[in-house]
Order: C-alpha cells, then structure tokens, then sequence
C-alpha cells in the first residue's frame, strides 16, 4: 500500500482515502431558547462499535451546537478516516452539499448579504478536521422515523439538562 504522502501527491482525491475506515457518525444539537443553555452529541460507529460523545455550553446557540457535535465527534477519531456524517442540520449539509462554504471563504468569510459568517471558529476547526479525514454529509429528517437521528437529539437534550 503506498504512504499517505505519496497518496497525496499522486492518487486522485476520490482513491486516497481507500484504506480508511468507514466511520458513520450521527449528529445533533439542542439549545434551551436560541441562545441559552446548549447541549450536543454524536455517536459514531464503526465495524460493529459504537461510541458516544456528548458535551455542553451553558449560553450558545443551536447551530452552534449543531456544529460542536460534529467537531467534537471528529476529534475523537485517532487516524484519519472516512466519515459519513449524518445530520439533520440544514445549516451544516448545505453548507457543504450546496457549496455555501466555499463561497463564504472566497468571500473573505462574509454572507451573500456581506455580513459575517456566524460561528467561523468552529467552521475553521471543521474544516482543519476534514484535512484529515474524508468527510461528507448526509441531511437526515429531524424529529421524524430515523431512529439513530432521534437517539442523538435525546442525547443533545440530556447534555443540555446536565450541562
């Protein structure tokens, strides 16, 4: 198997990643009024395993907590992998599906009505995680028959109540 190095340098993007492991990671977070008290959570799974992360912050925002979940949940990850992230955030999966991201940075992180970018610090982290791993995103229904999505809101909640 060639090293990482020379996959970067040679293999087109789309094949670098082939050796990783497939990581599916379920995210979400819940706010107490927008803002106010805030929790999140992600349980990723890999080969069978599952593991759990949640956290909170006692004044934030939803989307703020949206975005930690996913952050937090990447962090853990000890070697680069190839993630599936689901979420039920539209703010995060069009961000990345829709482009908007890329138009933020060129942009000079400014909104298509030029005001700021809300919560650059964690975009900027999100994206130095995707550095690493290979990540996309899959939007999920909220609050609807996705028994893994519900399970990670009850989680965000619980942080919430405990945080």
């Amino acid at each position: 198997m060639p090293s990482r190095w020379y996959a970067a340098l040679f293999l087109p993007h789309s094949l670098r990643h082939v050796a990783q492991k497939l990581v599916t990671l379920y995210t979400d977070g819940a706010c107490s009024g927008n803002p106010g008290p805030g929790g999140w959570a992600g349980l990723l799974m890999f080969n069978g395993h599952e593991r759990v992360v949640t956290g909170a912050e006692p004044e934030t925002t939803n989307n703020r907590m949206e975005l930690a979940a996913v952050v937090e949940s990447l962090k853990v990850l000890k070697e680069p992998c190839t993630v599936a992230v689901h979420t039920d955030s539209a703010y995060i999966a069009n961000a990345f599906n829709e482009g908007w991201i890329e138009n933020w940075i060129r942009r000079g992180w400014m909104t298509a009505g030029k005001k700021p970018v809300k919560n650059q610090d964690l975009w900027k982290a999100l994206l130095a995680l995707m550095e690493t791993h290979d990540v996309s995103f899959v939007k999920v229904k909220g609050h609807a028959d996705d028994e893994l999505n519900n399970r990670v809101d009850r989680l965000a909640v619980e942080a919430l109540k405990l945080g």
